[in-house]
């Protein structure tokens, strides 16, 4: 279950990689950030993973639910 849920559909798209990083950064070692999107969020994968020692980038899960809704987890190490 993760510690914390973002939903970003109607954050502007500007704004939504800082929130994403605030939030992941206030994470504890093994909790999980959750974000559900309006797209795929690849690209932020990439980011987090070249940005943030503490992602888990092999925990990482994305899954579809919906024609424009995309929940993404990103644990934390």
């Amino acid at each position: 279950m993760p510690a914390t849920t973002l939903d970003l559909r109607e954050t502007p798209p500007p704004e939504r990689h800082s929130k994403i990083h605030d939030s992941f950064e206030a994470l504890s070692s093994g909790e999980t950030l959750r974000i559900i999107n309006d797209h795929e969020p690849k690209p932020l994968f990439y980011e987090m993973q070249a940005e943030v020692e503490a992602f888990d980038a092999a925990n990482y899960q994305c899954e579809q639910d919906g024609p424009q809704k995309y929940v993404a987890d990103l644990p934390k190490q």
